[in-house]
């Protein structure tokens, strides 16, 4: 009788942990992308200069230029990790991710398509979420209208993902010169340009649909059981559902909004977060949004920092480590494990 709370206290105390040493990498990581560069200085002194204190050339450096790109690699990273997870779970698919289901096509498709009216750049976080929304409602109508089954979504949304993305090839080929690069830049996932407006407006939404879907967390432990079951439970699966998918699309859509569609960090992070905590609980999602923060701060500080080649997109370096990972992680996980979410 006591062996289950026995195990549940341990797997509690592992995922505590776990959430403590990914703060401390993050913090580390932080203190790291706010010192490091041609103007390099010490961690301290970045930090200070983060604060306003210290020289003013210090200063500059840090709040205008590093500093943004910092904060927005840590905020899209946990949004994409956390709609990543949700997904999966919504899906019971451990292939479902927003890159995968069509939401970062479509707000590449959006920011793209901004770019080639020739609007101001500043605008294309605002096209971003537009199209990732627009996308996520157009999936959402065809799955009602034809009657798909949930787990089967994931086939529609890589038809959709597909279709979005020769559209947006098809813009890029006819674009003027001047702006072929910078769309393809970004629709490769980039954290370049990076600016305080978008961190601050980004942040504060990403924080509160992140809060809304902490508290949504134990729906999704009743979604967990079954339909029936969350039926007898009081819950309206269908309802529930498209709550918690409202979120996950609003979240990725925040993230591709700040950083691009950066691949992999949604499908990948999951999975690591299970292999090493255990079971989904209101613990691991957290655990999920700080290991999102650090890969993508991670990734992004090596393609500054160790890489001969200048200019590489963050998303590029995201696939490059987490593939092999991914495929190391589901060899290793036995086959009845591989096939639930």
């Amino acid at each position: 009788m006591t062996v289950l709370p026995v195990a549940r206290r341990a797997a509690r105390h592992r995922t505590l942990l776990l959430c403590a040493a990914a703060l401390a990498a993050l913090v580390a990581l932080t203190a790291l992308g706010l010192s490091s560069g041609q103007a390099s200085m010490p961690a301290g002194t970045a930090l200070r200069a983060l604060v306003g204190l210290g020289d003013p050339g210090d200063v500059l450096v840090v709040q205008q230029f590093r500093a943004p790109r910092v904060f927005a690699a840590l905020i899209a990273g946990a949004a994409l990790a956390v709609s990543g997870s949700l997904l999966q779970r919504l899906f019971r698919n451990p292939l479902a991710s927003p890159d995968v289901v069509g939401v970062t096509g479509g707000a590449s498709f959006g920011a793209v398509l901004l770019l080639a009216t020739g609007a101001s750049q500043l605008l294309t976080p605002l096209a971003a979420l537009g199209g990732g929304l627009l996308a996520a409602l157009a999936l959402g109508a065809f799955a009602r209208r034809s009657r798909v089954a949930v787990g089967s979504l994931v086939l529609v949304g890589l038809a959709v993902q597909a279709g979005l993305a020769a559209a947006v090839n098809l813009m890029i080929v006819r674009f003027p010169a001047e702006l072929a690069s910078s769309a393809l830049q970004w629709t490769t996932g980039s954290l370049y340009g990076s600016t305080w407006p978008e961190v601050w407006a980004g942040g504060g939404a990403v924080a509160a649909v992140l809060t809304a879907a902490f508290l949504h967390s134990r729906r999704l432990s009743v979604l967990d059981l079954g339909e029936e079951s969350a039926g007898a439970l009081g819950l309206t699966p269908a309802r529930a559902r498209l709550h918690l998918l409202l979120l996950t699309i609003a979240l990725a859509s925040l993230a591709a909004a700040l950083s691009g569609p950066v691949g992999f960090v949604a499908l990948a992070v999951p999975h690591l977060v299970r292999f090493l905590a255990g079971p989904p609980t209101p613990a691991t999602l957290a655990l999920t949004a700080l290991t999102g923060g650090v890969l993508l701060l991670g990734a992004d500080l090596i393609v500054l920092h160790l890489l001969p080649v200048h200019g590489l997109p963050v998303g590029a370096m995201t696939a490059t480590l987490g593939a092999p990972w991914l495929l190391v992680l589901m060899i290793r996980r036995p086959a009845a494990d591989r096939s639930t979410p």
